[in-house]
This record gives C-alpha cells, sequence and structure tokens, in this order.
C-alpha cells in the first residue's frame, strides 16, 4: 500500500480508535508528522554550484505580468502589511488599532485574528477571470506569511486554513481558478522567518493596565483547556519558546534579522525540518510553476541548507514532469552566483539597466495585505502607474508581478477592479509590444533615465525618480519590430524618437513604416538628424504608455 492511501486510511480510522474530534488527536497526527515527504531526485543537488546549472524557462520571459493575492490572515483587520507582529509592540498604530477594535493582545492574540478570518465571500474563479483579462500571465497566491499560518492542508502545521479560520483550502482554490484561465501558477512562501518576525508576541506591555501583562505569544497547549483551540498549542503558530534576539527592538533590524546576523536567536534543527517539510508538501501538492520566496537568497540561508534542498527538488520535479525545467524560483538581494541559480527579485523597485538575466519587480495597488485607510483615502496606484512601470521594467529585461490587496472576506474592492479593468483596455491594444518581447540595444531614453533612484536593500527605489513624460521613451523588440512605447501623456501632435535619428550608433536599418500595434494603417513620419518624427492622431493625444510598431525595409 502506498504512503498516500496508508496515511488517509488510518486518518480515516481516527473515530475507530477514539478520535472523533481531529483537533484532539495531537499524538496521531504528530506520529503522521514524522513522515517525510517524498523527494524527487534529478540533476539538480542542493548546492549553489549545482544550481548555477540553472536556465530561466521562455514561457517565464514571455509572460512579462503577473498577479498576486497577497492574503492571508493578517487582511482581516484591514489595517495592513506585518499586522501580526505590529500589533504586538506597544504603541504602534496597529496595537492602538488592535487594543480598540479586538481587546489588549495579552487576551486576543492573533491567534484570535485567525479565528475571525472566514473568508466567506472568496470567488477565485471571478478574481481569476478578471485578473487574465488585465493581461496577467501567471498568477501568485501566498501559501504562509511571517505569521505562520499555512493556507493549505498539511500534516507538518496543524495551524492552517483547513482546520483554523475559512477551514478551506485556499491555495487549492486559486490553484484550480488559475488553471481554469490558463494560467501558471505560483506560490509565495515567507513562513522561515517567523521565529524572529513574532518575537514581539513575547513582550508585555511597559506602562498602562496590563503593564508586565505577557502577551499570548507565550502561552502554550495547557492554557487552551474549554477553548475554541483546545488541542492545538499555540507555539505551533508563534514558535517563541526561545530567548530573544539581541537585535529585536520596535523598529526591527530587518537585514541582520532576515540574514542570520550576529545576535540573531538561532532556530532549532527541528524549526528547519518543520520548514522545510511544509514547504516540500506545498511544492509536491499543488506542482506550482513559480515558488517565491521572501528571503535574502534561499530560505535559512546560510545557517541552514533547507532553501538548497527545496529549489533542488523543485527543479528536479519540474524537468520529471514537463521533460524540460519548466520552474521558477525568486530570491532578494544575490550575489553573482546566486543570480544564476534563480531569478532575481526586486521588491517595490527596478533595475536601472538592461539586466543580461531575467528578473522579476514585485510590487503592490496599496499595501501588502489590504488596508483599508488606503481605500478611503483613495490612495492606490493609478493604472497609468500600473503601466509605466510595466513597460519600464520589461524593457530592462524584467516581468511585474502586482499585488492586489484582498480583503478578509475574500473580495477585492471596487477602487482596485476599476484600475484593473483600465489595464485590461490597454493591454487589449498594446500587448503585442509586452508578450513575448525582449529588451533592445538600449532600454529606453528620456529625462526619467537621468534621476534614476539606486536600489536599496532588497530594491525600494519605486516612485522616488522623475515622473514620465512623453520624451521618456521605452523600447521592446520582437522579431523583425521594434517597439518604441511613449511613456508619459502625450501632449503634442509629434514626438520625437532621438534614438532613431538618421544618425543613430544603434538603428542603421532606413525605417520603412511605423503603426500601431495591431493596426495596418500606417502613421505619416519623417526620419532626420534630430530623430524619428512620429505625427500622432488626434484620439493618442491626451493618452499615456502609447506603443508604435517600427519596421525597417
Amino acid at each position: 500500500m502506498k504512503r498516500r492511501t496508508l496515511i488517509k486510511t488510518a486518518v480515516g480510522a481516527l473515530p475507530a480508535l477514539g478520535f472523533p474530534n481531529l483537533l484532539k488527536a495531537n499524538t496521531f497526527w504528530n506520529g503522521l508528522a514524522n513522515t517525510p515527504p517524498i523527494t524527487v531526485k534529478g540533476p539538480y543537488k542542493p548546492s549553489w554550484e549545482s544550481l548555477s546549472q540553472y536556465q530561466v524557462p521562455n514561457w517565464f520571459r514571455d509572460a512579462k505580468f503577473g498577479i498576486w493575492a497577497h492574503w492571508g490572515p493578517q487582511c482581516q483587520p484591514e489595517f495592513g502589511d506585518w499586522y501580526a507582529r505590529k500589533m504586538y509592540i506597544e504603541g504602534s498604530d496597529a496595537y492602538k488599532y488592535h487594543v480598540q477594535k479586538y481587546g489588549h493582545p495579552s487576551r486576543f492574540g492573533f491567534k484570535d485574528v485567525i479565528n475571525e478570518w472566514k473568508a466567506e465571500n472568496w470567488n477565485p474563479d471571478d478574481l481569476l477571470n478578471l485578473y487574465k483579462r488585465a493581461g496577467a500571465e501567471y498568477f501568485f497566491a501566498l501559501a504562509n506569511h511571517h505569521d505562520n499560518f499555512d493556507l493549505f492542508p498539511n500534516k507538518y502545521q496543524s495551524w492552517n486554513s483547513t482546520r483554523f479560520g475559512p477551514k478551506k483550502d485556499l491555495i487549492g482554490g486559486w490553484a484550480k481558478a488559475a488553471k481554469a484561465q490558463g494560467m501558471r501558477f505560483g506560490v509565495s512562501v515567507h513562513a522561515s522567518h517567523a521565529h524572529t518576525w513574532y518575537e514581539a508576541a513575547q513582550h508585555a506591555d511597559k506602562t498602562g493596565a496590563y503593564a508586565g501583562v505577557p502577551y499570548d505569544g507565550n502561552i502554550d497547549l495547557s492554557a487552551g483547556a474549554g477553548t475554541w483551540w483546545e488541542g492545538t498549542d499555540p507555539q505551533e503558530l508563534y514558535a517563541q519558546k526561545h530567548p530573544l534576539s539581541t537585535t529585536e527592538n520596535t523598529t526591527y533590524s530587518v537585514i541582520k534579522v532576515w540574514e542570520w546576523q550576529k545576535g540573531v536567536n538561532l532556530p532549532s534543527k527541528a524549526y528547519f525540518e518543520k520548514f522545510y517539510n511544509r514547504t516540500l508538501t506545498l511544492i509536491n501538492k499543488y506542482e506550482p510553476d513559480l515558488v517565491y520566496f521572501d528571503d535574502t537568497a534561499l530560505p535559512l540561508w546560510p545557517v541552514n541548507d533547507a532553501g538548497l534542498r527545496i529549489a533542488a527538488h523543485l527543479y528536479n520535479k519540474s524537468i520529471k514532469k514537463h521533460g524540460q525545467l519548466e520552474a521558477v524560483v525568486f530570491g532578494k538581494i544575490l550575489n553573482e552566483q546566486q543570480l544564476k541559480c534563480m531569478v532575481w527579485d526586486i521588491e517595490r523597485g527596478q533595475s536601472n539597466r538592461i539586466e543580461s538575466l531575467p528578473w522579476q519587480t514585485d510590487t503592490c495597488l496599496g499595501d501588502w495585505h489590504y488596508d483599508r485607510r488606503i481605500y478611503d483615502k483613495k490612495g492606490y496606484k493609478t493604472a497609468k502607474t500600473v503601466i509605466q512601470t510595466l513597460v519600464d521594467v520589461v524593457s530592462k529585461n524584467g516581468n511585474l508581478l502586482l499585488n492586489v490587496p484582498v480583503r478578509g472576506d475574500g473580495t477585492i474592492d471596487e477602487q482596485e477592479r476599476a484600475v484593473l479593468e483600465e489595464v485590461a483596455l490597454w493591454m487589449d491594444i498594446n500587448k503585442e509590444s509586452i508578450y513575448g518581447t525582449r529588451p533592445w540595444k538600449i532600454l529606453g531614453e528620456g529625462p526619467a533615465l537621468t534621476s534614476s533612484a539606486p536600489l536599496t536593500a532588497q530594491g525600494f527605489n519605486e516612485g522616488k525618480g522623475k515622473p514620465f513624460t512623453d520624451e521618456d521613451i521605452r523600447f521592446t523588440a520582437k522579431g523583425n519590430a521594434l517597439y518604441a512605447i511613449v511613456l508619459g501623456t502625450i501632449s503634442k501632435n509629434k514626438v520625437t524618437v532621438k534614438s532613431l535619428s538618421t544618425q543613430s550608433l544603434y538603428y542603421k536599418e532606413r525605417i520603412s513604416s511605423v503603426a500601431l500595434p495591431g493596426s495596418n494603417q500606417p502613421l505619416n513620419f519623417l526620419q532626420t538628424a534630430d530623430g524619428l518624427i512620429i505625427n500622432i492622431p488626434d484620439h493618442l493625444q491626451g493618452k499615456y504608455g502609447c506603443a508604435f510598431k517600427i519596421a525597417n525595409g
């Protein structure tokens, strides 16, 4: 009998064994959790040297645009990112909000927020249909965040969405909906940092009526008698039975903690293996084409090789399934060797040059987790900003992954829908200048190039340069076609592309035609020593992100 069948048979026999309530069957459940997941052997080994054989699959290079549902229980309060940490930092906005909405974190902790989260209006088919119309060729779902709560069933983490909160297999629902739309499916994994990220949950107020009363990150299984979580250890969620890191403070020393530098309390081997087992279960069950790690390089590196083992398994599994490597792994802050092993991800920022290897920027319409305050002040990125970012990134050999924040109930709001509908209209007209393209000899021209902001840590340079004007142009290429895309709003009846002058160092051919994507109707143009001067049709004046298809003959 196969192991999977054996496990299912055993679980089905729980009532007969005297375990009618699965939540109370900890001894049996923990026995199952000692069985490691199945691994796939192949050409990739868990070493940087072996992983450096990696070649980015062409489907990803062609896809260019993905949408991400960075959605989990931290969206339930609708108070923005890192809620499960900030609610334990006395005096912070999240702490004040939590006390007012739910009560003090010694009595109502994040585990209790999870219990409030029901995802009652979630309709993944509706959302994925919208995302596909908006031009996304791949979709990412959050599998877990630093809050350590898995959104899929697995025997290695009792705190998951099939047992608490929505009591649904959320990753399974997303995967099915993405497949129905013909989209590549990805998962994002963030839980490697729960050990340090949750350390604030060990604290207690220093002032006020609750001074000295420990937050609920200190409680364990023994406190659960008669509660809704009876029989499941909160420490399996909080992972906080350890001394605080010496870098721990209210501002959270991100890079030191993220890179496991001196002073950070290191997890146990059991913690490392549990993370490895959870992640392999995710990969084996849903077979994602893309896996995003919110880590420097790979998870737990350099203090453990779990991330290397996971990447090697994913690559080998992809080869076994497809006959060739179709999988993509993402990591941040990569050195020269690591850049060859996976795709470099830049958070909320862009490279300032054409990168020799494909890369990705991940950014968000608002905050990573849903924040009602952004909705109330109409603070989302506009469709114009999304499109300009997409074009700029693609011109530099990159892809754009856009998070559309999802409310706790599983819906997106009407402001977000309006942005995506506008992006969809632009894609309907201009998609040939995006999909399947490659960078040209230069990425573009215009004043914004002279004010590019440098990257900081894992990114964070978006929006720090000059606003785009109709003098800012980006180039993409496909076959014999060159696309010149005007980023800013066109204010005149002519646009001049200086890089395509008769004296151009980059374009030696004679330009034979200029047209709009998908149109056989030529536009009037003149190629001079000053540049390619394109006459702009009346209906494009006042528009942004206008693409022009240039051919030679």
